[in-house]
This record gives C-alpha cells, sequence and structure tokens, in this order.
C-alpha cells in the first residue's frame, strides 16, 4: 500500500465503510464546521467520529451514542487534571501513557472502548482525590 492510497475506515459496529462529511451533517444547525466521518449506513448505523480541524484525520475510531457520551465523560474527568495544573497537558497525557502500559500515539481517549473509557474514569478521579487530600494535608 502506497501513501496515495487512502486506507478505508470502516464501521466497528455495522461493518459499513466511513464517509467524510460537514459536520452540519450530522450536528445540523448546532455544528460548528469542520468534518466528521459517518457510517454510510447512518442514521440507521449512528457511528461517527469527529476530525482535526483542516485534515483529513480522524481524532479516533467510530463510535455509537454510549460509546461517544463515555469518552465525553473521560474527557471531561481527565482534563481536569492539567486544567487544574496538576500536571502539565503534556505530562497528563505521558501519565495515561504509562499507567496503561501504551505509547504516546495509543494514549488518545477518541481510540478507547468503554472498558478503556471507564478505566481512564477512575484512574484520574483517583489522582484527582489524591491531589485534594494533599491539599488539605
Amino acid at each position: 500500500q502506497t501513501l496515495k492510497q487512502k486506507k478505508t475506515i470502516r464501521c466497528p459496529y455495522c461493518g459499513g465503510t466511513a464517509i467524510l462529511r460537514d459536520a452540519s451533517f450530522v450536528y445540523g444547525d448546532r455544528s460548528y464546521g469542520g468534518k466528521v466521518y459517518v457510517c454510510s449506513r447512518y442514521p440507521a448505523c449512528d457511528a461517527y467520529v469527529g476530525v482535526h480541524p483542516g485534515t483529513r484525520i480522524p481524532k479516533g475510531t467510530l463510535a455509537d451514542p454510549a460509546l461517544r457520551k463515555k469518552r465525553m465523560l473521560a474527557h471531561h474527568v481527565f482534563d481536569q487534571i492539567w486544567q487544574r495544573g496538576i500536571l502539565s497537558r503534556a505530562d497528563a497525557y505521558r501519565w495515561m501513557a504509562d499507567k496503561f502500559c501504551l505509547s504516546d500515539a495509543q494514549a488518545h481517549i477518541g481510540q478507547f472502548g468503554n472498558y478503556m473509557c471507564d478505566q481512564v474514569i477512575l484512574e484520574s478521579r483517583k489522582l484527582l482525590a489524591n491531589q485534594c487530600l494533599q491539599a488539605a494535608g
């Protein structure tokens, strides 16, 4: 496979092919521009993933509504680690990679399924709670 050939993105739920669309295809009037990869069987198969701005690079794997919700929660909890200044953003991602024996390239919530999202939420909450205890003590 040469670099010129595009890798087909398949839906992990139904096996359909992902199609690059404007975000408004999914979000309608609530869209802020940008692109998404959407399962070709959408809306029957409600799986999609956002795209990094100005690129064709997906932010992760296609996700159904439940996994999208879980990923948002995982990000909400994990992001507090660097937003509160406990670690820098880069160090927070390095902590995640080390905690779960992942490479830097693998340490992205957009790549995670339900189980890994649950683990990120659990471990991030532990770290945040320990920081609160240390600050109080």
